[in-house]
């Protein structure tokens, strides 16, 4: 059965295409890849992914990739497709190969942008036909690459093998013909330009000399090797002036034949893009963007893996991680990023993190929120070796400034908010909760955790929870205690590592004392 194919509008699209078989997406091995969020989800902020997100998209705002770092897969098997096309990505010559089609692609969108604000009709169908001329050349030379690259991955493969498939099409055979064609019949045109006082004359060329190839040569014997330069650039010109306009005008009743054959070609194929090309020329940015983020880091000795994926296992774990938007911060410093391991086995579900200020708590659970949410993009993640948990939904519990318009007290916000996620939340969601009811009792403190962690551990959820309340890592058989070290031989001096052993609040605090002497017996012995 015919159809109209995706291979561009025109009298030239009848194309065969199987509907299944056909490539669809990059980023999704079942079609289309949703569209993604206009807005960052809540969590975004309290682990810092909204700085990750706009490091990674800032130089590549044309293509307005947010969409799709803001849309969490469910399902395994696309992370997959995106974890390969990553790996095949990092193959340098193809890279090469995608970034040299991408400028293309930007040249053939800018011409055809400009073509748009053209008043001068033959100008306008000029930059057109340079359009598809580039455009022409740009897939071809993108198709020999991929034929010339090992590719692994199924949507590369699959996009090759529809971009084969377009370049053989008679549409495109058509195209790139006839624009090659055009474009060499029109730079035949030659006239000549009589300029008088007040007006000026179009004419045939009839071999008049170039005056200007004599000017060049008479004032040549004044070169004195280099010398400033002091030629005035004049702001590059998109249009025509009246006068330009009228000069083409002119030329064209010269070689009406020559302006025909170009009405008729941008009768043709005014609309000579594919959509599916177009589509693929964005989406793939989503992976060189990510790639790019993470090449200086990488070059800087930084670990990065294709974490494994599952929605049934909950035992979970990462050996070298750290936070990326705190490595990404530090990138261009002295200081040095101190990775973390964690893993939770069996029936452990629940990381509680204890240990002094400033150890890195707070960053570890933002860690762990983060290559979560990396992996679940199809993206490689901090770290050495990874296994993680496709979630549902990621709920975070970070300080944030009391908001006076709700007339309500820290303590009740704190309720309110943490009452709403467990509304929400179901066996397949993370909590990382960082520092509750710090505004409270100790004693409150306590009680509102305990009730709070064991609604966490009915619902059998993945949870890391950063608090002061040493009593929480031992609740039961689902909570891991894991604590931020300090320096044995000086307890004010951090680490920064985060260790898998008991909580030790008190002796953290007795060699702190130890340490300002004053312990009971060193202070005793200062008294007289």
């Amino acid at each position: 059965m015919s159809r109209l194919s995706r291979y561009g509008a025109g009298p030239y699209t009848e194309q065969n295409v199987d509907p299944d078989s056909a490539f669809r997406s990059i980023l999704c091995d079942k079609g289309f890849a949703a569209p993604g969020n206009s807005e960052s989800p809540r969590f975004f902020a309290d682990l810092n992914l909204n700085q990750i997100i706009e490091a990674i998209t800032a130089p590549k705002q044309e293509y307005d990739l947010k969409p799709f770092f803001r849309a969490p897969l469910r399902d395994i098997e696309t992370v997959r497709y995106r974890q390969e096309v990553m790996q095949d990505l990092q193959n340098q010559p193809l890279m090469t190969h995608i970034k040299t089609f991408s400028e293309g692609m930007a040249k053939v969108r800018g011409y055809l942008k400009m073509a748009e604000k053209l008043e001068s009709d033959h100008h306008r169908k000029g930059w057109v036909l340079e359009a598809s001329v580039v455009y022409c050349s740009t897939l071809s030379e993108l198709s020999q690459g991929l034929t010339d690259s090992t590719l692994k991955s199924r949507g590369l493969l699959s996009f090759r093998d529809y971009l084969n498939q377009y370049i053989q099409s008679q549409g495109f055979h058509s195209l790139s013909t006839d624009s090659q064609r055009l474009k060499s019949r029109l730079s035949q045109v030659k006239y000549s330009l009589l300029v008088q006082s007040g007006k000026f004359k179009v004419k045939h060329y009839e071999g008049q000399p170039d005056y200007s190839i004599d000017l060049e040569q008479t004032f040549n014997k004044f070169k004195q090797g280099n010398v400033k330069d002091y030629m005035v650039r004049q702001p590059a010109q998109t249009g025509m002036s009246h006068i330009e306009a009228k000069i083409l005008e002119f030329v064209s009743k010269l070689y009406p034949k020559h302006f025909a054959e170009l009405d008729d070609f941008h009768a043709r194929y005014s609309n000579f893009t594919d959509e599916t090309i177009k589509s693929f020329d964005r989406e793939i940015q989503f992976y060189v963007a990510y790639l790019e983020f993470i090449a200086s880091l990488q070059n800087d000795g930084l670990p990065f893996c294709y974490p494994k994926v599952s929605t049934t296992s909950k035992g979970v774990y990462l050996r070298n991680g750290f936070d990326l938007a705190l490595a990404s911060s530090l990138a261009n410093s002295e200081q040095t990023i101190v990775p973390n391991d964690f893993y939770l086995n069996d029936s452990e579900r629940i990381i509680v993190v204890t240990g002094p200020n400033q150890g890195g708590k707070t960053t570890f659970a933002r860690m762990f929120g983060q290559i979560h949410y990396l992996a679940s993009l199809g993206c490689p993640v901090p770290g050495s070796e990874a296994q993680i948990f496709l979630f549902d939904e990621i709920f975070t519990h970070f300080e944030r400034e009391e908001d006076i318009s709700n007339l309500r007290g820290k303590l009740e916000d704190d309720l309110i908010r943490i009452h709403e996620m467990l509304e929400e939340a179901t066996p397949n969601s993370i909590f990382v909760v960082n520092e509750l009811f710090a505004s409270t009792t100790l004693q409150d403190a306590v009680s509102l955790s305990k009730e709070i962690l064991k609604r966490v551990m009915e619902l059998d959820a993945l949870c890391v929870w950063v608090t002061f309340l040493d009593e929480l890592s031992s609740l039961s058989e689902k909570t891991v205690s894991m604590v931020a070290t300090i320096c044995p031989e000086d307890p004010a001096v951090r680490t920064f590592r985060i260790a898998r052993q008991p909580a030790d609040g008190l002796a953290y605090a007795l060699s702190l004392a130890k340490k300002h002497r004053l312990t009971y017996e060193q202070i005793k012995e200062r008294i007289p």
